[in-house]
């Protein structure tokens, strides 16, 4: 992929406004091109991802704790689909307990990240992500290098 002139589509599955307008903002900062989406439910997400029209994401970023389709079931949708399971998944929660954890690992979840309250770690983790996401190097984590912190 050649991100020196094609954005990298980044879809963001989160219902907190709040939390949406500061991703989009340290997005807006780090230096590889991007472009994107938005969505606020589970149910949204899906049905994006099924539209035969859309084109997929180059990455995905789920939050855990939304309505009407949770991240756990988006995650397992994704993953059970022929086209969406090679779809790189990268977990945004505010809090992450262990039986959580491994239960995302085993639902092959690249990883997971605690979401930072702070912008410039928010703004570090991205450009990390997407770094090695634009390298083609967004291979599946080791278990003990799953939850990235930020």
């Amino acid at each position: 992929m050649d991100t020196s002139t094609t954005p990298l589509q980044i879809l963001l599955a989160d219902d907190d406004v709040d939390d949406c307008l500061f991703f989009e903002q340290a997005l807006a900062e780090v230096a590889t091109p991007t472009h994107l989406v938005v969505v606020h439910d589970g149910e949204q997400l899906i049905q994006l991802l099924l539209k035969k029209s859309t084109q997929l994401p180059d990455i995905l970023f789920l939050d855990l704790n939304m309505p009407r389709k949770n991240g756990f079931e988006c995650l397992s949708a994704i993953k059970q689909d022929a086209t969406l399971k090679t779809l790189p998944v990268v977990i945004l929660s505010t809090y992450f307990e262990q039986a959580a954890v491994d239960q995302l690992y085993v639902g092959r979840a690249h990883w997971c990240i605690q979401k930072p309250t702070e912008f410039a770690r928010l703004k570090q983790v991205i450009e990390r992500i997407l770094m090695m996401l634009a390298e083609n190097n967004l291979p599946e984590s080791a278990k003990e290098n799953f939850v990235l912190v930020a």
